[in-house]
């Protein structure tokens, strides 16, 4: 089950996600970029599209908007909110960041073996034949650099390194074995330097497009529906769905969890409560409304200083910069962030 703390850090993302995208949906087509290919093209569906959209600039404009929340969610969404249920991180194993690692030539020339097996289907992949190709000792072998790469969820723990690359659910085409050559050298590479720890490196899909039930998969299916999904890739090396984020968590049902979240904020009427949330005036004037809409989006931080109040404007009175602290509002109106500098000021002030 997911802990209070991080259902709240889980809920807050889900928040700035759902009001970034509020800023920018389409309320007619008057906005709409030039797409003359796309119109000329969709004047063929009108009978098809009658009564379910307006008109098909709008359509298009539409689809744009739903585009643009796929890739909100696909580049920072899931991201983030892997880190919060792993306590992992992003990490960087790159020149710019001054943290290249290196790989052995007998190593890139395995990998290389490996790559053109796998193009031509002279093997099948096999993650246990890989690893014994790619993953051992080999000290009177030239040394060279490694491909710089980044990790998107990093964990480091006394006895192994796990890493997970997220990917999009429909990888563009050559996509996969670009990433199947990327993590065959970074397991080497991270390999040479975490001695004597396990190294696992997995692709996670957050979820599976070809299953009738939101949660569920079938990692095959799946596999075989992507460009070059099994030619390049050993099931034991994927994790979709609700595999992969109960991998995360270490927890079973995360991902029902999560959607239950989501489903709880996501509602006709979040912008309404979000507007009155961040009106400060409505927690004197409203205050059993403000801490039923508190607990219900799992704002355990705010709904503290909530039932402190009284108590944080006594401690506060003779203090200008703390007053005009309390009088900031919870969530940033540019992206909707909620603002846990004033959480953190006004909350040490009731510890002292």
């Amino acid at each position: 089950m997911i802990g209070k703390d991080k259902k709240e850090l889980i809920s807050i993302q889900i928040i700035k996600t759902l009001y970034s995208r509020f800023l920018t949906f389409p309320s007619d087509s008057t906005n709409n970029r030039n797409a003359p290919f796309h119109e000329a093209f969709l004047n063929a569906f009108q009978n098809k599209l009658k009564r379910k959209v307006p008109n098909i600039s709008y359509f298009i404009s539409l689809s744009s908007w739903l585009h643009g929340l796929s890739t909100t969610l696909g580049q920072s969404f899931f991201e983030n909110v892997s880190f919060i249920l792993s306590d992992g991180e992003k990490k960087e194993f790159t020149a710019k960041s001054n943290n290249l690692l290196n790989v052995t030539q007998t190593q890139k020339n395995n990998i290389a073996d490996i790559i053109t097996d796998l193009r031509n289907s002279n093997m099948n992949p096999d993650l246990l034949y890989e690893n014994s190709r790619i993953l051992l000792v080999d000290t009177k072998n030239k040394i060279i650099e490694a491909n710089g790469f980044t990790v998107d969820v990093f964990i480091e723990e006394p006895k192994g390194i796990v890493c997970i690359e997220l990917k999009s659910v429909k990888p563009n085409a050559g996509e996969v074995r670009g990433e199947k050559q990327k993590i065959l050298e970074a397991k080497a590479a991270l390999f040479n330097k975490y001695k004597k720890k396990k190294i696992e490196y997995y692709i996670g899909f957050p979820f599976d497009p070809t299953s009738d039930y939101p949660t569920e998969s079938n990692k095959s299916r799946f596999l075989n529906s992507i460009i070059d999904g099994i030619k390049y890739l050993d099931e034991k090396e994927v994790l979709i769905a609700e595999e992969l984020w109960d991998f995360l968590s270490g927890h079973k049902n995360t991902m029902q969890e999560l959607l239950d979240i989501i489903n709880s904020i996501s509602t006709i009427d979040f912008f309404e409560k979000y507007n009155f949330l961040n009106n400060k005036n409505n927690l004197s004037s409203n205050k059993l409304r403000y801490k039923k809409y508190l607990k219900e989006w799992n704002l355990y931080s705010e709904l503290y200083l909530v039932e402190n109040d009284k108590n944080i404007r006594e401690l506060i009175k003779n203090n200008s910069r703390l007053i005009r602290v309390y009088n900031q509002t919870m969530f940033n109106t540019d992206n909707g962030e909620y603002n846990f500098r004033k959480f953190y000021k006004l909350s040490e002030k009731l510890k002292l």
